[in-house]
């Protein structure tokens, strides 16, 4: 029996938005890719309940039922979707070694990653709580802004991104309360003056969340100033927390290039990384967007831009 390693033409790592779509396009043109789900199967979405934005779904989807519509359309051109996480990369090609829970080693032509983002969150018990049962807890404007239409919300955060969602919801909501934990922003002032110059967004310096009251759905915010201990309870419905994402790239670090946060850095108009053969999509490479439509998208061009390295190299 033999003992080598198994040899994959296009091995997709992550399994969210971004892998699945890659897998569709790769399995259609017959690289035969392997998917290997990693820690969180199906990804962030996993835990996002309603999602409304992805096109071709009129009346909405959980975010599990919408990944797992994707795995089905992937898995029916063929894909091999395996449970198991990724430990330990060798890149020094052509080759691409992949070990999976430390023991299985992978050979691959080329490599797809798609392991993803995730949000940086205040850890409070009642925040991570309600946030797990869809309770009025996220850390996305743009995905759930339209559910709080004409309610009164807090929003935490201080830096570029910050400033964007909360003038993004300003626009649907009638009151948006804006915490930020020092006695400055840290965003650009261009941000910053965006948020002054907009009405009803009223920002709390020195200000930071110490509890999210409510059982079920979210119906207030206890605030405390860090400067001089006072309380204040706030009747709102929703907690925005956009103190950034993190990238699930370690396992890359000293391979590929990445920026100071960590994600991956690739070809401009080009999914490819520095080392041919490795590609990058979703939001593993994006700090930009973080959308499942836009991950989708680049799984796409992902998927085509392996197919034509392969082309190219007169793999078959």
């Amino acid at each position: 029996m033999s003992t080598s390693p198994e040899h994959i033409r296009c091995l997709i790592i992550g399994s969210g938005p971004a892998a699945y779509s890659a897998a569709i396009y790769a399995a259609r043109a017959d690289l035969k890719p392997v998917v290997i789900e990693g820690p969180l199967p199906g990804g962030q979405l996993t835990q996002t309940t309603e999602v409304d934005n992805y096109p071709g779904y009129p009346d909405g989807r959980t975010g599990p039922e919408m990944m797992e519509d994707l795995k089905k359309q992937a898995m029916r051109f063929g894909t091999d979707v395996r449970s198991g996480w990724v430990t330990r990369v060798d890149l020094t090609g052509p080759i691409h070694k992949v070990w999976v829970d430390e023991k299985t080693e992978l050979h691959a032509d080329t490599v797809i990653i798609s392991t993803g983002a995730s949000a940086k969150w205040l850890g409070l018990p009642n925040e991570i709580r309600l946030r797990d049962i869809g309770g009025g807890v996220t850390a996305c404007a743009v995905c759930d802004g339209f559910f709080y239409r004409g309610q009164s919300v807090v929003l935490v955060g201080a830096g570029d991104t910050a400033c964007e969602e909360a003038t993004y919801l300003a626009k649907l909501c009638p009151k948006v309360h804006m915490f930020v934990r020092k006695d400055s922003f840290r965003a650009s002032k261009a941000m910053v003056h965006r948020v002054e110059n907009t009405p009803n967004i009223e920002v709390h310096y020195n200000t930071e969340v110490k509890d999210v009251l409510g059982q079920h759905t979210v119906e207030g915010i206890l605030a405390m100033n860090n400067k001089t201990g006072a309380e204040t309870k706030l009747d709102v419905t929703g907690l925005f927390v956009a103190i950034g994402h993190k990238p699930a790239t370690d396992l890359f670090q000293g391979w590929l290039d990445m920026d100071d946060a960590g994600y991956l850095k690739h070809d401009p108009d080009r999914t490819s990384t520095k080392i041919p053969g490795v590609f990058v999509a979703g939001d593993a490479g994006d700090k930009v967007y973080r959308q499942a439509v836009t991950s989708a998208g680049t799984g796409c061009m992902a998927a085509l831009d392996a197919e034509r390295y392969l082309a190219a190299k007169g793999i078959h």
